[in-house]
């Protein structure tokens, strides 16, 4: 069944790492010096016979798939964001309404060289998608990086957020519209500045261009290159209680009944990382929840679902059975010399599953038999960006090695697969909690995602803070996400970090109530 275009049938003060943001404020002088690369990067397109060769492929009706050039389009990666390879059905229209201009030039956030893709627009035409990113509605004269970022307590200064969407919606004057796809996994900054221009790190990468007489025409092409979701269960599209954090086992059934007495209209309770032994994923504390399907029969006797956290960092322990079994398979992520790539999360020092291997997903899958036997419902992925402490970018080395599946592109460093490791740690999570329940819907929440990395769970805006900026910005973000092909999702009505009061927490949930993901 399809409806629409997407639908198929912690205690703040001990968070780690520092919460300033870590790149330049987009501001007035950084919108100067992106007008003066655009002007560089217009100087520096290639003028060679190779520029003349850009090659253009019809993959659908109104939408268009470019390469800088035949080389580039035998040696392109394999697309994540598309549901399937789709092949070329033909040369492009003659005429087509929007032809990019491939160069080369520099970074406005960055000291590098970058593959450099410009449309023009036509005045009047305003511009949306770009994923999850904060600020206002319409993205033009905005800046945003696609590069997933673990940034708590963020504001308008953060370029990149959790999410990474190469992708821009533009509706022109008339109410005709057009999107770009910047096919790649890479670092990308999306500059709305003076057009649409896309500059990534990483080797030549497509660029698919779909025309419409609507925007609703072009979402529904877009849906259709990404896939769908498919549809939740149905408590997932209710209202989630969940705060950091409940424990021990008593507080959730304190919640719980405190609703049910009040009569508070709710469906799910959440469990963060404290119900967890020393935060070691898949296992259970035996003092605070000595019997975690007891818990969640009891929320289910009382009409609530229920949703545990589960995060890619492992303990880096002997004994520990998931960091036995996973060595067994030699399943972590390799540093730039391939050993073993050891960094801090909140279980202290951790390995990291390479999510890009198909035997990993796989060891990953299973691990959920045992874990989803307890009564568990829906499955909470967080900190995947992957996010890691006491490191200034907040992440792995981009020199780091994932062993990738031939269908992934191969071996590569993690600067090409670090936006997509969320979305591969998802997939795999919804493929084990699948084959546990296989006569029930999945439902799959996500930190760190990708486009089309809907197709495997659904996402929040992250760590928010309390306050009427986020009140205020929570309905933008949630709305240029689903324009970039991600409707189910939302903020933490709230805030994540800070208290609020009566009347910001009144306001939110408001219209929160409302949203796809509703969770306060």
């Amino acid at each position: 069944m399809r409806t629409g275009c997407f639908f198929r049938e912690k205690n703040t003060e001990n968070h780690q790492g520092d919460s300033m943001p870590h790149h330049a404020t987009v501001s007035r002088k950084t919108s100067l010096r992106a007008m003066l690369c655009t002007l560089l990067a217009a100087l520096c397109v290639v003028t060679t016979p190779a520029a003349a060769q850009v090659v253009a492929e019809r993959i659908g009706d109104g939408v268009v798939r470019y390469f800088l050039n035949e080389q580039a389009r035998e040696n392109t990666l394999p697309s994540l964001a598309l549901e399937r390879p789709r092949p070329a059905l033909g040369k492009a229209p003659a005429g087509f309404a929007v032809t990019p201009v491939f160069s080369t030039g520099p970074s406005v956030l960055h000291d590098d060289e970058r593959f450099v893709t410009t449309i023009d627009i036509e005045p009047g035409t305003s511009l949306y998608g770009t994923g999850e990113t904060p600020g206002p509605l319409l993205r033009n004269g905005r800046i945003t990086e696609c590069w997933n970022y673990d940034a708590y307590g963020y504001d308008d200064t953060y370029p990149s957020l959790y999410t990474s969407h190469p992708w821009v919606l533009a509706v022109r004057p008339d109410g005709t519209a057009f999107g770009v796809l910047a096919d790649t996994t890479y670092r990308c900054e999306i500059d709305l500045t003076e057009g649409i221009v896309f500059r990534a790190d990483g080797p030549p990468h497509p660029v698919i261009v779909i025309d419409g007489p609507t925007p609703k025409d072009v979402l529904m092409k877009l849906g259709d290159l990404t896939g769908t979701i498919e549809m939740p269960p149905a408590w997932a599209i209710g209202y989630h209680q969940c705060r950091y954090s409940y424990f021990p086992d008593s507080r959730v059934k304190e919640v719980a009944d405190t609703f049910r007495a009040k009569h508070i209209p709710a469906d799910v309770i959440w469990m963060d990382i404290d119900y967890m032994d020393g935060f070691r994923c898949f296992t259970f504390d035996k003092d605070k929840f000595p019997d975690p399907a007891g818990l969640n029969a009891h929320l289910d006797s009382i009409g609530f679902s229920n949703v545990w956290m589960i995060d890619p960092g492992i303990k880096n322990e002997d004994g520990y059975a998931v960091h036995d079994s996973g060595n067994e398979i030699n399943a972590w992520v390799q540093d730039k010399d391939g050993n073993e790539y050891h960094g801090y999360v909140w279980p202290g020092e951790c390995v990291f599953p390479d999510f890009t291997n198909k035997n990993v997903r796989s060891w990953w899958s299973g691990l959920y038999t045992d874990f989803m036997a307890n009564g568990i419902d829906g499955v909470w992925n967080d900190m995947n960006e992957p996010a890691v402490f006491n490191v200034a970018s907040k992440t792995m080395p981009e020199d780091n090695i994932h062993r990738a599946d031939p269908e992934l592109g191969g071996p590569g460093p993690h600067a090409r697969f670090h936006n997509v490791y969320g979305m591969l740690m998802v997939r795999a999570t919804r493929e084990g909690v699948m084959a546990t329940n296989p006569d029930k819907r999945p439902f799959v929440l996500s930190r760190a995602n990708y486009i089309g990395g809907h197709r495997y769970g659904a996402t929040w805006t992250g760590d928010n803070t309390a306050n009427w900026y986020h009140v205020d910005v929570s309905i933008p973000m949630m709305l240029n996400l689903s324009l970039s092909g991600q409707p189910f999702c939302g903020p933490d009505i709230g805030g994540f970090a800070g208290d609020g009061d009566g009347a910001m927490f009144a306001r939110w949930i408001g219209f929160g109530a409302l949203m796809p993901f509703s969770r306060g």
